[in-house]
Protein backbone atom coordinates (compact mmCIF):
# COMPACT_ATOMS: atom_id res chain seq x y z
CA UNK A 1 0.00 0.00 0.00
CA UNK A 2 2.69 2.56 1.08
CA UNK A 3 4.32 2.02 -2.49
CA UNK A 4 1.64 2.71 -4.17
CA UNK A 5 0.74 5.95 -2.56
CA UNK A 6 3.93 7.04 -2.78
CA UNK A 7 3.60 6.44 -7.00
CA UNK A 8 0.34 7.96 -6.76
CA UNK A 9 2.04 11.35 -5.05
CA UNK A 10 5.04 11.49 -7.58
CA UNK A 11 2.62 10.75 -10.34
CA UNK A 12 -0.17 13.41 -9.51
CA UNK A 13 3.22 16.13 -8.48
CA UNK A 14 4.48 15.12 -12.34
CA UNK A 15 1.08 16.22 -13.85
CA UNK A 16 -0.08 18.47 -11.79
CA UNK A 17 3.45 20.26 -10.10
CA UNK A 18 2.08 20.28 -6.46
CA UNK A 19 -0.30 19.19 -4.04
CA UNK A 20 -2.31 21.56 -2.73
CA UNK A 21 -4.32 19.44 -0.51
CA UNK A 22 -4.01 15.60 0.21
CA UNK A 23 -7.62 15.24 0.93
CA UNK A 24 -7.77 15.70 -2.68
CA UNK A 25 -6.14 12.20 -3.44
CA UNK A 26 -8.11 8.91 -4.15
CA UNK A 27 -6.17 6.40 -2.34
CA UNK A 28 -5.76 2.95 -4.27
CA UNK A 29 -8.03 0.38 -3.29
CA UNK A 30 -10.61 3.20 -2.26
CA UNK A 31 -13.43 5.54 -4.37
CA UNK A 32 -13.17 8.43 -2.77
CA UNK A 33 -11.20 11.29 -1.86
CA UNK A 34 -8.57 10.21 1.25
CA UNK A 35 -10.16 12.60 4.18
CA UNK A 36 -10.65 10.23 7.06
CA UNK A 37 -8.06 10.40 9.84
CA UNK A 38 -6.46 6.79 8.59
CA UNK A 39 -5.92 7.74 4.71
CA UNK A 40 -3.80 11.30 6.19
CA UNK A 41 -1.81 8.66 7.87
CA UNK A 42 -1.22 6.43 5.82
CA UNK A 43 -0.30 9.32 3.21
CA UNK A 44 1.83 10.92 5.90
CA UNK A 45 3.90 7.43 5.81
CA UNK A 46 4.03 7.49 2.15
CA UNK A 47 5.24 11.26 2.01
CA UNK A 48 7.75 10.48 5.04
CA UNK A 49 9.61 7.67 2.53
CA UNK A 50 9.92 10.30 -0.13
CA UNK A 51 11.18 12.74 2.26
CA UNK A 52 14.15 10.71 3.27
CA UNK A 53 15.36 10.53 -0.69
CA UNK A 54 14.36 14.27 -0.75
CA UNK A 55 12.11 13.54 -3.76
CA UNK A 56 9.13 15.60 -2.22
CA UNK A 57 8.53 18.46 0.62
CA UNK A 58 5.50 19.04 2.29
CA UNK A 59 3.92 21.52 5.05
CA UNK A 60 1.69 20.03 7.51
CA UNK A 61 -1.71 21.71 8.14
CA UNK A 62 -4.03 20.45 11.12
CA UNK A 63 -7.64 20.34 10.96
CA UNK A 64 -10.45 19.70 13.11
CA UNK A 65 -12.63 16.49 12.50
CA UNK A 66 -15.42 14.23 14.00
CA UNK A 67 -15.25 10.58 14.26
CA UNK A 68 -18.50 8.58 14.89
CA UNK A 69 -18.88 6.78 18.23
CA UNK A 70 -19.89 2.96 18.91
CA UNK A 71 -23.37 4.01 19.01
CA UNK A 72 -23.04 6.68 16.17
CA UNK A 73 -21.58 3.97 14.03
CA UNK A 74 -24.73 1.65 14.88
CA UNK A 75 -27.20 4.57 14.04
CA UNK A 76 -25.17 5.00 10.64
CA UNK A 77 -25.99 1.55 9.85
CA UNK A 78 -29.60 1.18 11.05
CA UNK A 79 -31.37 4.36 11.31
CA UNK A 80 -32.10 6.68 14.53
CA UNK A 81 -33.62 5.49 17.50
CA UNK A 82 -36.66 7.65 16.12
CA UNK A 83 -36.92 6.61 12.87
CA UNK A 84 -36.92 2.81 14.04
CA UNK A 85 -39.78 3.58 16.83
CA UNK A 86 -41.53 5.26 13.73
CA UNK A 87 -40.70 1.67 11.37
CA UNK A 88 -42.61 -0.46 13.50
CA UNK A 89 -45.99 1.24 14.08
CA UNK A 90 -49.05 1.29 11.91
CA UNK A 91 -49.83 4.46 9.96
CA UNK A 92 -52.79 6.28 11.40
CA UNK A 93 -56.15 4.78 10.74
CA UNK A 94 -54.67 1.59 8.80
CA UNK A 95 -53.91 -0.57 11.86
CA UNK A 96 -54.07 -1.59 15.65
CA UNK A 97 -52.15 0.56 17.87
CA UNK A 98 -48.59 -0.41 19.24
CA UNK A 99 -48.61 -0.01 22.93
CA UNK A 100 -45.18 0.77 24.45
CA UNK A 101 -44.44 -2.75 26.14
CA UNK A 102 -45.30 -4.48 22.40
CA UNK A 103 -42.55 -1.42 21.63
CA UNK A 104 -39.97 -2.22 23.65
CA UNK A 105 -39.72 -5.81 22.40
CA UNK A 106 -40.23 -4.78 18.92
CA UNK A 107 -37.04 -2.06 19.07
CA UNK A 108 -35.08 -2.59 22.55
CA UNK A 109 -35.59 -1.00 25.62
CA UNK A 110 -32.99 1.91 24.71
CA UNK A 111 -34.52 2.56 21.70
CA UNK A 112 -38.33 2.85 22.76
CA UNK A 113 -37.03 5.35 25.48
CA UNK A 114 -34.88 7.55 22.84
CA UNK A 115 -37.10 7.29 20.53
CA UNK A 116 -40.44 8.18 21.49
CA UNK A 117 -39.38 11.40 22.52
CA UNK A 118 -37.72 12.21 19.51
CA UNK A 119 -40.34 10.43 17.28
CA UNK A 120 -42.97 13.16 19.17
CA UNK A 121 -40.58 16.10 19.17
CA UNK A 122 -40.36 15.59 15.23
CA UNK A 123 -44.09 15.15 14.93
CA UNK A 124 -43.70 11.27 13.77
CA UNK A 125 -45.95 9.33 15.68
CA UNK A 126 -48.69 10.19 18.02
CA UNK A 127 -51.06 8.19 20.93
CA UNK A 128 -54.61 6.69 19.46
CA UNK A 129 -56.03 5.36 22.63
CA UNK A 130 -53.11 3.34 24.98
CA UNK A 131 -51.41 2.50 21.80
CA UNK A 132 -49.01 4.71 19.16
CA UNK A 133 -49.33 5.09 15.69
CA UNK A 134 -47.51 6.60 12.71
CA UNK A 135 -48.86 10.72 11.87
CA UNK A 136 -47.01 10.59 8.63
CA UNK A 137 -46.20 8.16 5.94
CA UNK A 138 -42.59 9.16 4.87
CA UNK A 139 -39.74 10.35 6.76
CA UNK A 140 -36.50 11.78 6.05
CA UNK A 141 -34.08 10.34 8.94
CA UNK A 142 -31.45 13.07 9.27
CA UNK A 143 -29.55 12.27 12.01
CA UNK A 144 -28.54 9.05 10.06
CA UNK A 145 -27.76 11.12 7.07
CA UNK A 146 -25.42 13.56 9.20
CA UNK A 147 -23.76 10.87 10.58
CA UNK A 148 -22.99 8.89 7.35
CA UNK A 149 -21.69 12.30 5.84
CA UNK A 150 -19.54 12.71 9.19
CA UNK A 151 -18.42 9.14 8.41
CA UNK A 152 -17.05 9.96 5.58
CA UNK A 153 -15.49 13.18 5.43
CA UNK A 154 -15.26 13.87 9.38
CA UNK A 155 -17.03 16.92 8.90
CA UNK A 156 -20.83 18.42 8.71
CA UNK A 157 -21.79 20.80 5.68
CA UNK A 158 -25.04 21.80 8.39
CA UNK A 159 -22.93 23.75 11.14
CA UNK A 160 -21.42 23.66 14.46
CA UNK A 161 -25.00 23.85 15.90
CA UNK A 162 -25.23 20.40 14.54
CA UNK A 163 -22.74 19.11 15.36
CA UNK A 164 -22.81 20.46 19.21
CA UNK A 165 -26.16 18.36 19.25
CA UNK A 166 -24.69 15.01 18.14
CA UNK A 167 -21.71 15.37 20.45
CA UNK A 168 -24.36 16.09 23.38
CA UNK A 169 -25.79 13.02 22.15
CA UNK A 170 -22.48 10.90 22.43
CA UNK A 171 -22.88 10.01 18.72
CA UNK A 172 -19.68 11.81 17.64
CA UNK A 173 -16.74 12.88 19.30
CA UNK A 174 -13.76 15.71 18.40
CA UNK A 175 -10.85 14.47 17.71
CA UNK A 176 -7.55 16.32 15.35
CA UNK A 177 -6.39 15.61 12.08
CA UNK A 178 -4.06 16.43 9.66
CA UNK A 179 -3.42 17.09 5.69
CA UNK A 180 -0.12 18.04 3.85
CA UNK A 181 0.87 20.28 0.81
CA UNK A 182 3.09 18.64 -1.07
CA UNK A 183 5.70 20.14 -3.18
CA UNK A 184 8.80 18.68 -5.36
CA UNK A 185 11.80 17.86 -3.92
CA UNK A 186 15.48 18.45 -4.79
CA UNK A 187 15.72 14.47 -6.27
CA UNK A 188 12.16 14.61 -7.66
CA UNK A 189 11.72 11.50 -9.89
CA UNK A 190 8.38 9.32 -10.68
CA UNK A 191 10.32 6.17 -10.24
CA UNK A 192 10.26 5.01 -6.50
CA UNK A 193 13.24 2.64 -6.69
CA UNK A 194 14.90 2.32 -3.24
CA UNK A 195 18.50 3.75 -3.04
CA UNK A 196 21.22 1.40 -1.43
CA UNK A 197 21.47 1.72 2.55
CA UNK A 198 24.80 -0.47 2.20
CA UNK A 199 27.84 -0.77 0.07
CA UNK A 200 28.69 -4.33 -0.23
CA UNK A 201 31.51 -6.64 -1.41
CA UNK A 202 29.17 -8.00 -5.03
CA UNK A 203 28.50 -3.87 -5.54
CA UNK A 204 32.47 -3.01 -5.65
CA UNK A 205 33.27 -6.09 -7.87
CA UNK A 206 30.65 -5.56 -10.06
CA UNK A 207 31.03 -1.59 -10.26
CA UNK A 208 27.29 -1.22 -9.81
CA UNK A 209 28.06 0.84 -7.09
CA UNK A 210 29.18 3.86 -9.17
CA UNK A 211 25.48 4.07 -10.80
CA UNK A 212 24.10 3.37 -7.62
CA UNK A 213 21.86 6.13 -5.58
CA UNK A 214 22.69 5.66 -1.72
CA UNK A 215 19.91 6.60 1.27
CA UNK A 216 21.25 10.00 2.71
CA UNK A 217 22.04 9.22 6.96
CA UNK A 218 19.99 10.93 8.93
CA UNK A 219 21.94 12.60 11.70
CA UNK A 220 19.05 13.79 13.84
CA UNK A 221 16.96 10.57 13.76
CA UNK A 222 16.92 9.02 17.10
CA UNK A 223 18.18 5.40 17.80
CA UNK A 224 16.95 2.87 19.48
CA UNK A 225 16.10 3.64 22.78
CA UNK A 226 18.60 1.73 25.70
CA UNK A 227 17.72 -0.36 28.21
CA UNK A 228 18.57 1.57 31.45
CA UNK A 229 20.63 -0.35 33.86
CA UNK A 230 19.04 -1.94 36.25
CA UNK A 231 20.17 -3.36 39.97
CA UNK A 232 20.43 -6.73 41.33
CA UNK A 233 18.07 -7.66 43.65
CA UNK A 234 21.61 -8.57 45.44
CA UNK A 235 22.60 -5.65 45.50
CA UNK A 236 18.43 -3.90 46.89
CA UNK A 237 19.08 -6.32 49.63
CA UNK A 238 22.80 -5.26 50.32
CA UNK A 239 22.31 -1.62 50.45
CA UNK A 240 19.18 -1.69 52.50
CA UNK A 241 20.72 -4.28 55.29
CA UNK A 242 23.88 -1.86 54.60
CA UNK A 243 21.93 0.66 55.34
CA UNK A 244 20.87 -0.79 58.81
CA UNK A 245 24.64 -1.18 59.95
CA UNK A 246 25.10 2.72 59.16
CA UNK A 247 21.88 3.48 61.15
CA UNK A 248 23.36 1.53 64.03
CA UNK A 249 26.71 3.38 64.09
CA UNK A 250 28.56 1.07 62.36
CA UNK A 251 32.12 1.38 60.53
CA UNK A 252 32.17 -0.85 57.07
CA UNK A 253 35.52 -3.07 56.81
CA UNK A 254 37.65 -3.07 54.25
CA UNK A 255 37.19 -6.80 52.55
CA UNK A 256 38.85 -6.96 49.34
CA UNK A 257 40.74 -9.83 50.11
CA UNK A 258 39.29 -12.81 48.68
CA UNK A 259 42.33 -14.90 48.83
CA UNK A 260 43.77 -15.79 52.78
CA UNK A 261 46.03 -17.74 54.59
CA UNK A 262 45.10 -20.75 56.76
CA UNK A 263 46.26 -18.69 59.67
CA UNK A 264 44.04 -15.62 59.02
CA UNK A 265 41.13 -17.88 58.09
CA UNK A 266 41.16 -20.72 60.68
CA UNK A 267 43.96 -20.80 62.85
CA UNK A 268 43.54 -16.87 64.14
CA UNK A 269 40.12 -18.13 64.96
CA UNK A 270 40.94 -20.55 67.06
CA UNK A 271 39.90 -23.54 64.38
CA UNK A 272 41.79 -26.42 64.85
CA UNK A 273 44.41 -27.70 61.99
CA UNK A 274 42.23 -31.01 62.23
CA UNK A 275 38.62 -29.26 61.34
CA UNK A 276 36.93 -30.86 58.89
CA UNK A 277 36.36 -27.30 57.24
CA UNK A 278 39.54 -27.46 56.40
CA UNK A 279 39.92 -30.11 53.83
CA UNK A 280 39.97 -29.95 49.83
CA UNK A 281 36.35 -31.02 49.88
CA UNK A 282 35.24 -27.96 51.80
CA UNK A 283 37.66 -25.63 51.07
CA UNK A 284 39.23 -24.25 47.24
CA UNK A 285 43.02 -23.58 48.08
CA UNK A 286 45.25 -22.19 45.31
CA UNK A 287 47.76 -24.27 43.18
CA UNK A 288 49.75 -21.04 42.73
CA UNK A 289 51.13 -19.11 44.76
CA UNK A 290 50.10 -21.97 47.01
CA UNK A 291 51.86 -20.54 50.51
CA UNK A 292 51.90 -17.25 52.10
CA UNK A 293 54.22 -15.09 53.60
CA UNK A 294 54.37 -15.50 57.82
CA UNK A 295 52.51 -13.13 60.13
CA UNK A 296 53.78 -11.04 62.93
CA UNK A 297 56.40 -13.77 65.04
CA UNK A 298 55.20 -13.14 68.29
CA UNK A 299 51.42 -13.56 66.80
CA UNK A 300 52.09 -16.40 65.56
CA UNK A 301 53.61 -18.13 68.24
CA UNK A 302 50.81 -17.21 70.94
CA UNK A 303 48.25 -18.38 68.57
CA UNK A 304 50.29 -21.60 68.01
CA UNK A 305 50.45 -22.10 71.87
CA UNK A 306 47.04 -21.69 72.78
CA UNK A 307 46.32 -24.60 70.08
CA UNK A 308 48.76 -26.77 70.76
CA UNK A 309 49.57 -26.30 75.00
CA UNK A 310 46.44 -23.75 75.74
CA UNK A 311 46.34 -20.48 77.51
CA UNK A 312 43.80 -17.88 78.66
CA UNK A 313 41.90 -20.50 80.70
CA UNK A 314 42.11 -23.02 78.03
CA UNK A 315 43.92 -26.20 77.73
CA UNK A 316 43.68 -26.05 73.78
CA UNK A 317 43.36 -28.99 71.64
CA UNK A 318 46.50 -30.70 72.28
CA UNK A 319 46.82 -31.62 68.90
CA UNK A 320 50.33 -31.32 66.52
CA UNK A 321 50.89 -27.89 64.89
CA UNK A 322 51.89 -27.84 61.18
CA UNK A 323 53.31 -24.67 60.21
CA UNK A 324 52.41 -25.44 56.08
CA UNK A 325 49.03 -25.84 57.48
CA UNK A 326 48.88 -21.79 58.28
CA UNK A 327 50.88 -20.88 55.45
CA UNK A 328 48.69 -22.36 52.82
CA UNK A 329 46.85 -19.73 50.53
CA UNK A 330 42.98 -20.41 50.02
CA UNK A 331 40.16 -18.71 48.94
CA UNK A 332 38.37 -17.49 52.27
CA UNK A 333 35.27 -19.58 53.35
CA UNK A 334 33.99 -16.47 54.99
CA UNK A 335 34.88 -12.66 55.73
CA UNK A 336 35.63 -13.58 59.37
CA UNK A 337 39.06 -13.59 58.08
CA UNK A 338 38.62 -10.02 57.18
CA UNK A 339 37.18 -9.13 60.92
CA UNK A 340 40.33 -10.75 62.49
CA UNK A 341 42.43 -8.81 60.91
CA UNK A 342 40.49 -5.76 61.55
CA UNK A 343 40.26 -7.02 65.31
CA UNK A 344 44.11 -7.52 65.39
CA UNK A 345 44.59 -3.92 64.23
CA UNK A 346 41.86 -2.53 66.52
CA UNK A 347 44.05 -4.36 69.66
CA UNK A 348 47.50 -2.43 68.95
CA UNK A 349 46.90 0.38 71.05
CA UNK A 350 46.29 -2.66 73.36
CA UNK A 351 49.83 -4.08 72.71
CA UNK A 352 51.49 -1.31 73.17
CA UNK A 353 52.27 -0.30 69.67
CA UNK A 354 52.89 2.75 68.19
CA UNK A 355 50.18 3.43 65.34
CA UNK A 356 48.86 5.97 62.94
CA UNK A 357 45.51 7.70 63.89
CA UNK A 358 42.68 5.17 62.48
CA UNK A 359 39.87 6.15 64.07
CA UNK A 360 37.48 7.44 61.25
CA UNK A 361 38.70 3.81 59.93
CA UNK A 362 36.77 1.98 62.29
CA UNK A 363 36.00 3.54 65.66
CA UNK A 364 34.25 6.74 64.63
CA UNK A 365 36.50 8.43 66.95
CA UNK A 366 36.00 6.15 70.41
CA UNK A 367 38.57 7.23 72.93
CA UNK A 368 40.82 4.56 74.66
CA UNK A 369 39.07 3.31 78.39
CA UNK A 370 40.10 1.67 80.94
CA UNK A 371 38.87 -1.25 82.73
CA UNK A 372 36.17 -0.37 84.85
CA UNK A 373 37.32 -3.25 87.45
CA UNK A 374 40.59 -1.62 88.21
CA UNK A 375 40.49 0.62 90.86
CA UNK A 376 44.48 0.97 90.95
CA UNK A 377 45.09 2.66 88.50
CA UNK A 378 43.81 5.47 86.24
CA UNK A 379 46.13 4.71 83.24
CA UNK A 380 44.00 3.34 80.24
CA UNK A 381 44.96 0.31 78.37
CA UNK A 382 44.60 1.33 74.83
CA UNK A 383 41.35 -0.23 74.29
CA UNK A 384 39.05 1.64 72.25
CA UNK A 385 35.03 0.01 71.91
CA UNK A 386 34.39 -0.55 67.80
CA UNK A 387 31.43 -1.25 65.54
CA UNK A 388 32.18 -2.81 62.33
CA UNK A 389 30.35 -4.66 59.20
CA UNK A 390 31.32 -5.93 55.92
CA UNK A 391 29.16 -7.42 52.71
CA UNK A 392 31.28 -9.17 50.85
CA UNK A 393 31.53 -12.63 49.12
CA UNK A 394 32.95 -15.47 49.82
CA UNK A 395 34.08 -19.35 48.61
CA UNK A 396 33.09 -23.21 49.63
CA UNK A 397 33.97 -26.47 47.36
CA UNK A 398 30.01 -26.72 48.26
CA UNK A 399 27.81 -29.16 46.05
CA UNK A 400 25.67 -26.89 43.87
CA UNK A 401 21.69 -27.37 44.57
CA UNK A 402 18.55 -25.24 45.11
CA UNK A 403 20.02 -23.46 47.94
CA UNK A 404 23.70 -23.72 47.74
CA UNK A 405 26.43 -21.93 45.26
CA UNK A 406 30.36 -22.21 45.21
CA UNK A 407 30.48 -18.73 45.67
CA UNK A 408 27.83 -16.58 47.66
CA UNK A 409 27.93 -13.74 49.56
CA UNK A 410 28.31 -13.29 53.48
CA UNK A 411 27.19 -10.26 55.90
CA UNK A 412 28.76 -9.73 58.84
CA UNK A 413 29.06 -8.11 62.00
CA UNK A 414 31.23 -6.97 65.30
CA UNK A 415 30.83 -4.93 68.32
CA UNK A 416 33.85 -4.65 70.59
CA UNK A 417 33.62 -3.69 74.30
CA UNK A 418 33.93 -4.05 77.70
CA UNK A 419 32.01 -6.81 79.75
CA UNK A 420 29.33 -7.49 77.02
CA UNK A 421 27.42 -10.13 78.00
CA UNK A 422 25.01 -12.83 76.11
CA UNK A 423 22.12 -10.88 76.82
CA UNK A 424 23.87 -7.67 74.94
CA UNK A 425 24.17 -10.29 72.24
CA UNK A 426 20.38 -11.21 72.71
CA UNK A 427 19.29 -7.83 72.88
CA UNK A 428 21.41 -6.49 70.32
CA UNK A 429 20.12 -9.18 67.53
CA UNK A 430 16.87 -8.10 68.54
CA UNK A 431 17.29 -4.96 67.70
CA UNK A 432 19.11 -5.95 64.04
CA UNK A 433 15.93 -7.94 63.12
CA UNK A 434 13.85 -5.79 63.71
CA UNK A 435 15.21 -3.67 61.76
CA UNK A 436 14.88 -6.07 58.87
CA UNK A 437 10.88 -6.52 59.64
CA UNK A 438 11.45 -9.71 62.19
CA UNK A 439 10.07 -8.98 65.41
CA UNK A 440 9.71 -12.28 66.78
CA UNK A 441 13.24 -14.06 67.46
CA UNK A 442 14.24 -17.05 69.63
CA UNK A 443 17.46 -17.69 70.80
CA UNK A 444 19.26 -21.84 70.73
CA UNK A 445 22.62 -22.93 71.94
CA UNK A 446 24.82 -24.04 69.27
CA UNK A 447 28.99 -24.44 68.57
CA UNK A 448 31.49 -23.04 66.75
CA UNK A 449 35.53 -23.14 66.79
CA UNK A 450 36.07 -19.64 67.55
CA UNK A 451 33.13 -18.57 69.44
CA UNK A 452 31.20 -19.71 72.76
CA UNK A 453 27.82 -19.13 73.71
CA UNK A 454 26.85 -19.70 70.38
CA UNK A 455 23.25 -19.43 69.50
CA UNK A 456 20.52 -20.85 67.56
CA UNK A 457 18.02 -17.92 66.55
CA UNK A 458 14.47 -18.70 65.21
CA UNK A 459 12.51 -16.11 63.95
CA UNK A 460 8.98 -15.23 61.88
CA UNK A 461 8.04 -12.29 60.43
CA UNK A 462 5.26 -12.77 57.66
CA UNK A 463 6.95 -15.22 55.03
CA UNK A 464 10.02 -15.32 56.91
CA UNK A 465 11.37 -17.70 59.98
CA UNK A 466 15.12 -17.03 60.51
CA UNK A 467 17.09 -19.19 62.59
CA UNK A 468 20.76 -18.90 63.57
CA UNK A 469 22.91 -21.86 65.00
CA UNK A 470 26.49 -21.91 66.42
CA UNK A 471 26.75 -18.27 66.55
CA UNK A 472 24.17 -17.39 65.61
CA UNK A 473 23.50 -19.88 62.50
CA UNK A 474 20.28 -18.39 61.12
CA UNK A 475 17.88 -20.40 59.48
CA UNK A 476 15.20 -19.35 57.44
CA UNK A 477 12.01 -21.14 56.19
CA UNK A 478 11.30 -20.70 52.58
CA UNK A 479 7.55 -20.25 51.59
CA UNK A 480 8.31 -21.80 48.12
CA UNK A 481 10.53 -25.05 48.98
CA UNK A 482 8.70 -25.52 51.97
CA UNK A 483 11.43 -26.01 54.17
CA UNK A 484 13.96 -24.40 56.51
CA UNK A 485 17.39 -23.08 55.26
CA UNK A 486 20.30 -21.57 57.02
CA UNK A 487 21.22 -17.86 56.43
CA UNK A 488 23.50 -17.44 59.19
CA UNK A 489 25.68 -17.24 62.46
CA UNK A 490 26.65 -15.32 65.50
CA UNK A 491 28.10 -15.57 68.83
CA UNK A 492 30.65 -14.13 71.50
CA UNK A 493 34.42 -14.90 70.30
CA UNK A 494 36.12 -17.04 72.65
CA UNK A 495 38.81 -15.97 74.92
CA UNK A 496 41.30 -18.03 72.79
CA UNK A 497 40.83 -15.97 69.89
CA UNK A 498 40.58 -12.37 71.41
CA UNK A 499 43.68 -12.30 74.46
CA UNK A 500 46.40 -13.59 71.61
CA UNK A 501 45.28 -10.65 69.88
CA UNK A 502 46.32 -8.16 73.04
CA UNK A 503 42.88 -7.32 74.12
CA UNK A 504 41.96 -7.21 78.12
CA UNK A 505 40.87 -10.05 79.40
CA UNK A 506 37.35 -7.84 80.25
CA UNK A 507 36.96 -6.65 76.53
CA UNK A 508 33.97 -9.25 74.94
CA UNK A 509 32.97 -9.47 71.02
CA UNK A 510 30.42 -10.31 69.50
CA UNK A 511 30.17 -11.66 66.19
CA UNK A 512 27.67 -12.67 63.47
CA UNK A 513 27.25 -13.44 60.24
CA UNK A 514 24.21 -13.59 57.83
CA UNK A 515 24.11 -15.33 54.21
CA UNK A 516 22.81 -12.71 51.38
CA UNK A 517 21.66 -14.92 48.93
CA UNK A 518 18.49 -16.52 51.06
CA UNK A 519 16.95 -13.61 52.75
CA UNK A 520 16.97 -12.24 48.89
CA UNK A 521 15.53 -15.65 47.88
CA UNK A 522 12.70 -15.53 50.44
CA UNK A 523 12.30 -11.64 49.84
CA UNK A 524 11.73 -12.08 45.71
CA UNK A 525 9.76 -15.75 45.62
CA UNK A 526 12.80 -17.29 44.02
CA UNK A 527 13.10 -21.06 45.14
CA UNK A 528 16.75 -22.00 43.15
CA UNK A 529 19.51 -19.73 43.90
CA UNK A 530 21.05 -20.39 40.34
CA UNK A 531 18.14 -18.28 38.61
CA UNK A 532 19.32 -15.39 40.97
CA UNK A 533 23.21 -15.82 40.33
CA UNK A 534 24.63 -17.76 37.19
CA UNK A 535 23.66 -17.96 33.76
CA UNK A 536 20.03 -18.77 34.37
CA UNK A 537 19.25 -15.26 35.79
CA UNK A 538 16.84 -14.01 34.06
CA UNK A 539 17.77 -10.29 32.89
CA UNK A 540 14.09 -8.83 32.39
CA UNK A 541 13.36 -9.98 36.21
CA UNK A 542 16.17 -8.49 36.80
CA UNK A 543 15.02 -5.06 35.13
CA UNK A 544 11.33 -5.56 36.75
CA UNK A 545 12.46 -6.29 39.75
CA UNK A 546 10.67 -4.23 42.29
CA UNK A 547 13.14 -2.48 45.62
CA UNK A 548 12.86 -4.32 48.79
CA UNK A 549 11.96 -2.61 51.89
CA UNK A 550 12.67 -4.76 55.29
Amino acid sequence: MSESIQQLILDTLDTQGSIADTRSLVVPGTSHAATSHDAQLAILGALNSLLSREMVTYETNEVISHALTAEGAQIANEGSHEARVWSVLPLKGQGEPINPGQLKKEVGDETAKVGQGRAFKNGWIGKEGAGLVKLVAEIKDITQLDLKEIEQTGNLSSGEKVLADLRKRKLIAQKKGQWFAVMKGANFSTSIAKPETDLTADMLTSGSWKTSTYKKYNFEAEGIPTSGGALHPLLKVREEIRNNFLEMGFCEMPTQSFVESGFWCFDALFVPQQHPARDLQDTFYLSDPSHSLPPQEAYYDRVKTVHVDGGFGSAGYRAPWQPEESSKLLLRTHTTASSAHMLYKLAAKCRGEDIEDDTKEFTHGAASTKDANDKTTAKVDGFRPAKLFSIDRVFRNETMDATHLAEFHQVEGVVADRNLTLADLIGFMRVFFSKMGIEQVRFKPAYNPYTEASLHIFSFSYDMLILDQPSLEIFAFHPMLNKWVEVGNSGMFRPEMLEPMGFPKDVRVHGWGLSLERPTMIRYGINNIRTLVGHKTSIENIENSPAVMF
